[in-house]
């Protein structure tokens, strides 16, 4: 093999391996107590995933906040695949398809905040449950990033195969046409 083809191949545009992907989303709704407000939070990702969501459980006592361990304090909703990339395009689209570059973290994630559900695509308000927001995190990630996490035989990611927020911001521009803010 020429120098030429070798270093063309490993530009990533003909190795299925450097593709970036939607690995996951989560969208979390942070509320700091386990009453009627926890339960219209749920209701709302409910209402805005389709999926049923789970609780968050706080880790820490903090009695300024009046919050104890092991205390429901919000909750979340994990998609992936084909459903986290439709939910992630109508969130993005609520803020005018624009993202901060402060948004991205040094593995190539991003996140973002909705001020009100009601702002996403179909969604109309309910006096029943009030006004939320909710933050959405999302993981992008290659093919065999997997070696980093499995309990057996773990294993490190090469240089060259690990994310920055350089190549996330570029296949974030190409894929979805997102405007980046600096």
């Amino acid at each position: 093999m020429s120098e030429a083809t070798h270093g063309a191949s490993r530009a990533g545009k003909d190795n299925p391996m450097k593709e970036v992907r939607v690995v996951k989303v989560t969208i979390n709704i942070g509320v700091g107590e386990s009453a009627e407000k926890l339960v219209k939070a749920e209701k709302v990702l409910e209402l805005v995933t389709g999926k049923k969501p789970i609780r968050t459980i706080s880790k820490a006592t903090n009695k300024d906040l009046g919050i104890r361990l092991d205390q429901p304090i919000g909750a979340k909703v994990t998609l992936r695949g084909k459903t986290a990339e439709e939910f992630m395009t109508k969130a993005i689209w609520t803020k005018d398809n624009k993202l901060a570059g402060y948004s991205f973290d040094q593995d190539g994630n991003f996140s973002f905040g909705v001020p009100e559900y009601t702002d996403m695509p179909g969604m109309k308000y309910d006096p029943n449950v009030g006004i939320f927001g909710f933050d959405v995190c999302v993981v992008l990630g290659r093919r065999g990033d997997r070696i980093t996490k499995r309990s057996r035989t773990r294993a490190k990611v090469g240089r060259t195969h690990k994310l920055n927020p350089t190549i996330t911001k570029q296949f974030i521009t190409e894929k979805f046409k997102i405007e980046l803010i600096e």
